[in-house]
């Protein structure tokens, strides 16, 4: 017996229309998916809310971009990654996904802090990847917290 998918060749569109399931999947891997994606979204937002805010110096347009960029991933994390809108408001998607950004902010700091204390004149792409590093673990970490967080609760 032959399987009939092995003898055509992959489309394009055959890809196209696995990747949009996986994305609408509520499983943790589509939740995944959802979750980088808005990642990616939200940190584009913050890099533009930089570039166009520097003129007020960089720590204002660092705290305004992380701030808004925050806003918006956490109401985005709330209707469409975890698809709580009905379960989990406004502001408590806010003050949690704002706890776990601000914690994921501290621990960036302080990586970058301790690796320029402990290392003669860093090359910044080191910099960098320390902090690709730390981004991610906290990223996945706060995947995590926020799929507990906005987790079904039982009737």
């Amino acid at each position: 017996m032959t399987c009939p998918s092995l003898h055509r060749p992959v489309v394009v569109a055959d890809l196209v229309g696995d990747v949009a399931a996986l994305v609408r999947s509520d499983r943790g891997l589509g939740q995944f998916a959802r979750f980088v994606l808005v990642g990616g979204l939200s940190s584009a937002v913050y890099g533009l809310l930089f570039v166009v805010l520097r003129g007020l110096g960089e720590v204002p347009a660092n705290l305004i971009g992380a701030t808004l960029s925050s806003v918006l991933a956490n109401e985005l994390h709330r209707r469409l990654t975890f698809r709580a809108g009905e379960r989990v408001g406004w502001f408590a998607a806010q003050w949690e996904g704002g706890a776990l950004c601000v914690a994921g902010m501290v621990s960036t700091s302080l990586a970058l802090r301790w690796f320029n204390e402990v290392t003669d004149e860093p090359a910044v792409l080191t910099e960098i990847l320390l902090i690709a590093a730390v981004t991610a673990t906290i990223g996945t970490l706060r995947f995590l917290a926020l799929r507990w967080v906005f987790r079904p609760h039982p009737a």
